[in-house]
């Protein structure tokens, strides 16, 4: 046994002694290409070696580690943050200079001195490495920089498998670390290296960068760290799982008084500030950071939209996957164009209609701003992911279901609007010439097969009757209103501000088709679901057969609002990169829609909808406060009921119904809230909701009265 051992540990040295003078001769060549740039620039010259250190190599080309991106409401505040690697880049000067030097004494007290390699470093760990001591690795802080900066290219270009730890590195991996740390000292100063290590380096699953593991471990910004703090962080890179204050509290602060040490020997800090970092305890304070919508701080399905406008947009990347890396990996911020304090007052009120009902009936509400078309705030009663007792869904009932490109946008793809329809026929009678107050006949109920339609686009009009079903009515065996009484004839406001079928079926007899399918498609108006355009040419839609998004509706009343100027829904005002640099976003697209005196008379009929017409039992404490239209809406099935209402200020599209099995669910004999409903319409639910929003927010949007339209509009006898 003693000889087996004596041959053993005989062998052993041997190994030792062989290993010493390969790796010195490694050593020497290193120590060489020290010097190598020095005797380079004295003009001597050394045979290949030169040539061998030429150059920066392209894996060092420095490129920028993945960052955080942040999407902000108009006023600044968070709503959610995107990364794979939660990293904030901040200079150095936006660094606590506790961590500067708490970083340098413990990982390279040398580094303002070599010019990448540290010579000394390396010959004491070839000693220590041969003689059987601790296992060292003499890697500069350059040195790691150059390692991460490697590692974070491999993973950016989905190389993942390539990446190289410190343990697994091979002679060749130190041998050309070593080399591009000595290339990276010719191109940057030390303080650039350091802060872009110090912005690299791996601290935590939930932290990568100073400015991460400041928030995460303490809840403050890197500029904000005390000593005992940045000394912490600083022992924490050597091995994030070993010195995890949360995990391993004994092991963090024997690491962190070893940082403290080295600083007092070096004379970074007094014996007095040693001392009292020494005599502190850990001192977290967690901060778990989340990210994606599903974390979304405020408005997470408005979070989720502006995502996807950012996936579907090629200024973006050339594919889906580089699009997705940019979002989470580019350190962009988008600045959208919500308001948080809209938006607050919007998610308290649709929880308030229809929190967690049981049966999981939807309720919404979207607010868009007339003229400019930036949405304001985007609200609707579910959570995004699974909670217990909560009602839960990702799709958005505010958008379409596609882009106008067909890519999706997790949209419900919208509800019958119902009578919301309404004002787009009223404003063709107009445009065709007619009066506001001229008399039409709303007692005529069916329209039979061979009624001549008139449409000058010569499109195929579906006929409306008992025997033709297939304009979208089948529910009744002729027009029928809401309430009876209303079968008779009647001024054309009237029956738009009371809501009578039969009324705008009277003016339809006597337009021109094609004029209400080309008013409707000026004003945005298109299927939720695919984007199509919504055939006015069906009769069945002159009453709202086709489903359309509330946004969609928002735009359009927005544009009666806005004197007949349509602005295409904008959610991004500006996005930057990690340098500052403004990147594609969506600009304002605005365009004449209606006429001015069209839109004013549509205005003008809609504001009588809340005095006198079928929202008149809406609270009448909004009328009070500004000047306010509104149209109601609801579907043959009581299952979408609507109030879309604005001022000059706000448009706001308030939506309540079935929102997830396409309105397939009658809305009949229903309790919300406690409150029993026979049969739900457009005032009774998306109403209040709607009122008691506007209550809220109509002032912080001023508005002005709505002009009036031209004498002219009016018949005489008329108002």
């Amino acid at each position: 046994m003693v000889r087996k051992s004596l041959a053993s540990r005989s062998h052993t040295a041997l190994a030792r002694m062989l290993g010493f003078v390969l790796l010195s001769c490694l050593c020497g060549a290193l120590v060489a290409a020290y010097f190598v740039p020095q005797i380079a620039a004295a003009g001597v010259a050394v045979s290949g070696t030169v040539n061998f250190y030429s150059g920066l190599p392209s894996e060092l080309a420095v490129r920028p580690p993945a960052q955080t991106t942040k999407i902000l409401t108009s006023d600044g505040k968070l709503i959610a943050s995107f990364y794979e690697e939660n990293r904030v880049r901040v200079p150095l000067n936006k660094i606590s200079p506790y961590v500067k030097n708490a970083v340098v004494a413990i990982e390279d007290s040398r580094f303002y001195d070599h010019s990448g390699v540290d010579p000394i470093g390396v010959l004491r760990a070839l000693v220590t490495n041969v003689s059987g001591g601790e296992r060292q690795g003499a890697s500069t802080l350059t040195q790691q920089y150059v390692t991460n900066v490697a590692n974070e290219a491999k993973i950016t270009s989905g190389r993942e498998d390539e990446v190289v730890l410190s343990g697994d590195k091979t002679i060749g991996d130190k041998v050309r670390e070593m080399k591009l740390a000595i290339e990276l000292e010719k191109k940057f100063t030390k303080d650039q290296i350091l802060e872009g290590y110090l912005n690299i380096v791996f601290f935590n699953r939930s932290a990568y960068g100073i400015e991460a593991a400041a928030q995460h471990f303490y809840s403050v910004s890197a500029s904000k760290l005390s000593l005992p703090q940045a000394a912490m962080l600083a022992g924490l890179v050597n091995s994030p799982s070993l010195y995890d204050p949360v995990t391993n509290p004994e092991n963090a602060l024997k690491r962190r008084n070893l940082v403290l040490d080295a600083m007092l020997e070096q004379r970074k800090i007094t014996k007095k500030q040693h001392d009292a970092a020494a005599a502190t305890g850990v001192g977290l304070k967690l901060r778990v950071s989340k990210q994606g919508c599903a974390a979304a701080t405020i408005a997470p399905y408005f979070c989720d939209y502006v995502s996807h406008l950012i996936l579907n947009n090629r200024a973006y990347g050339s594919d889906a996957e580089a699009r997705e890396q940019r979002l989470r990996r580019g350190g962009l911020t988008i600045r959208t164009t919500l308001d948080s304090r809209l938006q607050a007052a919007a998610q308290a009120q649709v929880n308030s209609t229809a929190g967690a009902n049981p049966g999981k009936w939807g309720a919404s509400l979207v607010t868009v701003q007339p003229g400019t078309g930036k949405i304001l705030s985007m609200a609707q009663n579910t959570v995004f992911l699974p909670q217990r007792g909560k009602f839960d869904t990702q799709l958005n009932f505010n958008v379409d279901a596609k882009d106008p490109n067909g890519n999706d946008l997790n949209g419900a793809g919208g509800f019958q609007p119902g009578s919301t329809m309404k004002p787009f026929t009223f404003a063709e009678w107009l445009h065709q010439g007619r009066k506001i107050t001229e008399v039409v006949d709303a007692s005529r109920r069916e329209y039979p097969l061979g009624f001549r339609w008139r449409d000058s686009c010569a499109k195929v009009v579906g006929g409306y009757s008992s025997r033709q079903r297939a304009a979208g009515l089948e529910t009744a065996d002729d027009l029928q209103n809401a309430s009876a009484g209303y079968y008779r004839r009647m001024p054309a406001d009237y029956g738009l501000y009371n809501s009578i079928n039969t009324a705008t079926f009277a003016e339809v007899a006597q337009l021109d088709i094609c004029g209400i399918h080309k008013m409707v498609k000026s004003l945005g108006l298109h299927s939720g679901l695919d984007g199509s355009e919504i055939n006015m040419h069906q009769l069945g839609n002159i009453l709202g057969g086709t489903a359309v998004s509330p946004l969609t509706l928002a735009m359009a009343f927005a544009t009666f609002a806005a004197d007949g100027r349509y602005c295409a829904p904008i959610a991004i005002q500006r996005v930057t990169d990690f340098t500052g640099r403004t990147l594609s976003s969506q600009q304002p697209a605005c365009r004449t829609a209606v006429q001015p005196n069209i839109a004013r008379g549509v205005n003008s009929v809609l504001q009588d909808v809340l005095k006198k017409g079928s929202g008149v039992y809406i609270n009448p404490k909004v009328q009070s406060k500004v000047p306010v239209a509104a149209k109601t809406g609801t579907n043959n099935s009581n299952g979408a009921t609507w109030v879309l209402g604005y001022t000059t200020g706000l448009a706001t599209a308030s939506f309540f119904g079935d929102a997830l099995n396409g309105q397939k669910r009658p809305g009949r004999n229903i309790t919300i809230n406690g409150k029993h409903y026979d049969r739900i319409d457009g005032y009774m639910i998306a109403g209040p909701q709607w009122a008691n929003y506007m209550l809220k927010v109509a002032k912080m949007y001023p508005a002005k009265p709505f002009p009036k339209p031209p004498a002219s509009m009016i018949r005489k006898g008329g108002k």
